[in-house]
Formats: C-alpha cells, structure tokens, sequence
C-alpha cells in the first residue's frame, strides 16, 4: 500500500497572480526553477489544482484517450465545461 503525505502552506498572490509555492513543498515534490504545471481550476469548489508536468505525469498520461478520437474527445470536454 502507498502512503502519502499532506503538506500545507500558505501564500499570497501578487499583482501580476503569481504565488510562491512553499519552500517543503518544493522540496518534497523537486520543484526546480523552469518547472512547468499543469493549472486546473474547479468554480464549484473554487480550488485550483496544479500539478507539476514530469516525466511521470507524462508517462501516466499514455494511453489515456487510447481508441479514442483526441480531437472528439477534447470537444466534448469543452462542450461539457460550457455547459456548467
């Protein structure tokens, strides 16, 4: 069984949107300078997501939409969100 670890941090936003992940977090999941993210925003909930983009999260990714049409697929994704 994997066991994971919740860390919690605070920060602030600054004029120009951009927050400072705290110093552990990046130290716990080796968030560099030049790390790219995935942001996701959830309105009902009004949280944001953000997942940095490594080899492991595109890895995790193959085969995902495997037998799927991708360009059909995001359509109906975006359809669904325009619909909320």
């Amino acid at each position: 069984m994997d066991t994971f670890t919740i860390i919690y941090g605070e920060t602030v936003a600054t004029t120009k949107g951009q927050v400072v992940i705290p110093a552990l977090i990046r130290q716990k999941l080796n968030i560099i300078e030049g790390t790219r993210f995935l942001v996701e925003a959830d309105t009902q909930t009004n949280q944001i997501i953000m997942t940095p983009v490594t080899r492991e999260f595109i890895n995790s990714l193959c085969g995902k939409y495997k037998g799927k049409s991708l360009l059909t697929t995001l359509a109906a994704e975006k359809e669904k969100e325009r619909d909320r």
